[in-house]
């Protein structure tokens, strides 16, 4: 099933944070699409270790010609390919072709592997796009040889 006259997906990002105003303007704060996860020391491990990640992910829709109620789902997707469990939100779309609605989710995450993850947005069941985060491990020892002079 394809959306043909709406709703249309005007924005899908993470980012640190993100404010609605009383008026309904939005403001998006460091939008993000790669974390990195440094550790230092000579214990450093050869693998990432867990690692809490919050970030907020903001979906915002315009009705176009949509009208009624609809679920918003996000749908976490490891690099291994591993689903997690979705996080849906109803929205109503009440009228006004250039009116719409934002949806705002806290996002807390304990990442196990170092790679690209996905989060699927999807509209009734529908998926509509996807917002990407790469997580990258980096691993250095303080106080080792020093490199090689070329």
């Amino acid at each position: 099933m394809a959306f043909v006259n709406g709703p249309y997906l005007a924005m899908a990002i993470l980012c640190e944070k993100a404010l609605q105003e009383q008026d309904g303007v939005m403001s998006v704060i460091r939008v993000v699409d790669r974390v990195l996860h440094t550790v230092a020391g000579p214990s450093a491990p050869e693998s990432m270790p867990p690692l809490p990640i919050n970030l907020v992910a903001v979906v915002s829709f315009k009705s176009g010609e949509a009208r009624g109620r609809y679920a918003v789902k996000l749908r976490p997707e490891t690099p291994s390919g591993l689903k997690k469990q979705e996080i849906s939100l109803p929205v109503l779309f009440e009228g006004g072709e250039d009116r719409g609605v934002n949806v705002i989710v806290n996002i807390s995450l304990q990442v196990q592997e170092e790679g690209l993850y996905w989060f699927d947005v999807l509209l009734d069941d529908v998926v509509v796009t996807r917002i990407p985060l790469r997580v990258v491990y980096h691993r250095f020892s303080l106080g080792g040889a020093a490199p090689p002079s070329q």
